[in-house]
Order: C-alpha cells, then sequence, then structure tokens
C-alpha cells in the first residue's frame, strides 16, 4: 500500500498542477471568507500576474468584489490593470467609491480614462468626486478621445519642463521625484515654452553629458510631435519609420496634453486584431466566462438570432428546388462543397481587404479596383477548382454532366464569393460599420444562397442528362 506522497509522485506533471491549482483556489476561497488579507496578499502576491488573475476571476462576483477590498492597493490595481478591458471595468464599477479611487490613482491616466469611459455615468462620477479637481479634469478630458487615436492612447503624465530650465535642475528633479518618474518611462525630457508648446525634446545621453549651467536650449533638438486626432494606423507608421519609445501630443493650439507611448500603440493594434478575429466568430464584445451568465447569453442571442433568420433564407432556397433534389440525390452530396469552398474564398478576400485597411493601402473610394482585381483571382481559382471539383464528382458518380453542373456552380461562386469578400468590408467602412462583420453571417449566407442556386438552377436546366 502506497503512502500520499508515492501517490502525488506517481501524478504526471498536469496532474499535480491541476490539484495544486485546486488547493491554492480553495485557500484563497477561505481567505476571502474569513476576511484575512494577510493571507491573501500571502497566497497572490508571489503569483504572477496572470495566474493571480485567474484566482480572482475564478471566485463569484461578490467574493471579488471583497478580495480587491482586502489585498494592498497596489495588488489590486495591478490586478485590474491586468484584466480584459471590460472585466476591469466590472470590477472597478463594482467597487466602493472611495475603493475605486485608490485602485485607480494607482494606474496611468490613460487607464484611468479608458475604465471611466466605460462606466455608467453615475459610477463614474461618484468615483471622480474622490480625485482632485485638476485629475479629474484629466481624467474626463482623455475620456473624451477616440479610442483608437493619440489621444485616446496618451498618457496625460508628461516629463516636461520650462525652456527656462538648465540641466542640473532636471537632473535634481529626476532625484528628488524618483518615484514618480516611474511614470514617465519611455519618455524623454520635453521642453515647452510659456504657452506649454513643445519646442524641444532633449536626449538622456545629452543631459548627462552636458555641463549642469547649461540651459536645454542649448542641447535640444526639434521634437516630432503628433496632434491628439491621430489615428492608431498613422501612428504605427510613425514608430516604424522611427525608433522612438514615445511621442509628444498636442492639442489643435500646439500645447502638450500628453504622450503616447510604443507599447500602447502595439498593444492597442493587437487589441483591434483580437476583437476584429472575435467577431468574425460572432462573439460580440469582451467576453469572458467569468462573466454574468444571463450577459454572455444575450451577447451570444444576439448574433445567433440573425444567423437562423439568414439560415432559413438559405434553406428556402433549396426548397424551392426539391423536387430536383429527389429526382437527382447525389447532387445534395456535393452542395455543401460548392457553399464551403466558395466561402474560403470569400474568406480570403477579406482577409486581404481587411490588412490593407490596417495598413492603410486602401479606402473606401478604391472599391472599384479592389473589385477588379478580386475577380481576376477568382477566375483562375474558381476556374482550377471547378475542373477539380468537376472531374472528382464525374468519376465518383460516373455522370461527367453532373460534374459539370456542380464544377460551373463552385466556378461562379467562387467568383461571387471573392467580390462580396475583398469588396463589402470597404463598403461597411464607408458606411461607418465594422469592416469585420463581412466575413459573418453575410458572406456565409450569401456564398450558401448563391452556390445552392447555382447548382440547383444548372441542374434544372440539364436535368434530361443527369438521370
Amino acid at each position: 500500500m502506497t503512502d500520499n506522497n508515492d501517490e502525488i509522485e506517481t501524478l504526471d506533471p498536469p496532474a499535480v498542477q491541476d490539484a495544486e491549482a485546486r488547493t491554492m483556489r480553495e485557500m484563497v476561497k477561505e481567505a476571502v471568507d474569513a476576511k484575512d488579507a494577510d493571507t491573501l496578499a500571502t497566497l497572490l502576491e508571489p503569483l504572477p500576474l496572470s495566474a493571480a488573475l485567474r484566482q480572482l476571476l475564478a471566485l463569484s462576483a461578490e467574493d471579488r468584489d471583497e478580495l480587491l477590498k482586502l489585498v494592498p492597493v497596489e495588488l489590486a490595481a495591478e490586478l485590474v490593470e491586468e484584466a480584459p478591458h471590460a472585466a476591469a471595468t466590472e470590477l472597478v464599477e463594482r467597487m466602493q467609491p472611495e475603493r475605486a479611487a485608490e485602485v485607480l490613482d494607482e494606474l496611468d491616466s490613460d487607464v484611468q480614462a479608458d475604465l471611466i469611459g466605460e462606466m455608467e455615468t453615475i459610477d463614474a462620477e461618484a468615483i471622480l468626486a474622490q480625485f482632485s479637481p485638476e485629475d479629474a479634469a484629466d481624467v474626463r478630458r482623455l475620456a473624451r478621445y477616440e479610442d483608437e487615436t493619440a489621444g485616446g492612447l496618451m498618457v496625460a503624465e508628461t516629463f516636461s519642463f520650462p525652456d527656462t530650465a538648465t540641466v542640473g535642475a532636471v537632473l535634481r528633479g529626476m532625484v528628488s521625484e524618483e518615484d514618480d518618474f516611474e511614470r514617465y518611462r519611455g519618455q524623454h525630457p520635453y521642453v515647452i515654452d510659456a504657452d506649454e508648446v513643445p519646442v524641444g525634446v532633449v536626449s538622456l545621453r545629452g543631459l548627462l553629458t552636458a555641463k549642469r549651467s547649461a540651459k536645454l536650449t542649448s542641447i535640444m533638438v526639434a521634437p516630432l510631435t503628433v496632434g491628439v486626432t491621430t489615428t492608431l494606423d498613422e501612428l504605427q507608421d510613425l514608430f516604424d519609420e522611427h525608433n522612438f519609445l514615445g511621442l509628444p501630443v498636442v492639442e489643435a493650439d500646439g500645447r502638450l496634453v500628453g504622450v503616447v507611448s510604443r507599447s500602447a500603440v502595439d498593444n492597442a493594434a493587437l487589441e483591434r486584431s483580437e476583437s476584429e478575429s472575435l467577431k468574425r466568430q460572432g462573439v460580440v464584445g469582451d467576453e469572458l466566462r467569468a462573466m454574468p451568465l444571463w450577459l454572455r447569453s444575450r451577447r451570444r442571442l444576439a448574433w445567433l438570432s440573425a444567423n437562423i433568420v439568414l439560415n432559413i433564407i438559405a434553406a428556402s432556397v433549396i426548397s424551392a428546388y426539391e423536387e430536383i433534389l429527389t429526382a437527382v440525390i447525389a447532387i445534395a452530396v456535393f452542395l455543401p462543397m460548392v457553399s464551403d469552398m466558395s466561402g474560403c474564398s470569400g474568406n480570403q478576400a477579406v482577409g486581404v481587404t481587411m490588412r490593407e485597411l490596417s495598413l492603410g493601402i486602401i479606402q473606401p473610394k478604391d472599391a472599384f479596383r479592389v473589385w477588379l482585381k478580386e475577380v481576376s483571382v477568382g477566375v483562375i481559382n474558381g476556374i482550377a477548382l471547378g475542373i477539380l471539383i468537376g472531374i472528382v464528382c464525374w468519376i465518383w458518380k460516373g455522370n461527367p454532366f453532373l460534374g459539370l453542373v456542380i464544377g460551373i456552380a463552385l466556378a461562379l461562386n467562387t467568383v461571387l464569393a471573392v467580390s462580396i469578400g475583398g469588396v463589402v468590408p470597404l463598403l461597411l467602412k464607408r458606411l461607418k460599420q465594422d469592416p469585420a462583420a463581412a466575413s459573418g453571417p453575410l458572406l456565409t449566407t450569401i456564398t450558401d444562397m448563391a452556390g445552392f442556386f447555382l447548382v440547383l438552377s444548372l441542374a434544372s436546366l440539364m436535368m434530361p442528362l443527369l438521370l
């Protein structure tokens, strides 16, 4: 008979990890139930943030509230910042305003603005009432900017000095404000005039090698600035062209209002890509399984319900040709192939259009040019795929005319699919709708309906040859 240690040693590593995870969850839950702040800090602080966040999200909503109230404010802020955007907003929104203000005070101003901007107005104002008037005004100002612009991505904290300052004054400030200096990571010192307009930027190497009595204006270079309305795509291009960690952001009057970092731009681009991918799969919003059940169900049903209607429309095409299917049952085998292959071709066209849109290579006005290029590819690929599936159909069912019907239908449907996939995202963009929606039910339903119609209508025309 083996003892407990022997039993654990025979487990494979994943099983051991699962057992440890279950034990950790139990200990965290017990500490929350006991309102034991010291134990919670001891359990969670040594963990990587991602692991600590998993422990938090594994709890019920009420237990999550209690945990964030008990742990040190610095850890609570780190967990909120680590959480996906929608989950972070809910975590802060459920806190008491005083605690929420303490947690937000630990975060950069851009994160504060993002969270406040997503909250109900009443909750947001209750939290902002705990801020100083100046800080609250900064957060409100940042929250007004569009998310995917320099204004929406910047931090309001700027490492700036007046044009009368000396090198020695800057170095002394860096030493005396060591805690605040962390907020300026990725920034060079910016030199501003009396109107707070950036007139220069100073390298850290220049600061260390210059005389302490030298004025900043003697060692500065002209800064490259961006406006608050500069788009995410434009920011990506700028950071690709220049090896900067951050860029100063100015209002229309030229006044310095913040700094946008390379990391913030990279993170925003990644989030946009992930969001578009989720939308193509029918997941609306930033869904996590830790969210309320009814909220998740309602979001998914909104998408699936629309899909039911579109599928009924596609099924009605088959119903209209029911007699053809009854007479030549072999057609039913190839209907899914025609619609699926065409759908794949359409999704390829969507992917290329979305990529070129994100790079700024094309605009909605280029729709006709994009269509011509996609039709060219569609004709070549459609003919190749049509010949291939036609031969397979001929060999499989022994009827060359059935192969001809299926081949022609696939070729025509492929041309249609790439036309829709290439152009519809541009049309949606022009209408200020989400271009990613083009690869969802819209593309799928149209290619299904067109594929079914083409196969069945061609079959009805060639019925004597198919029997």
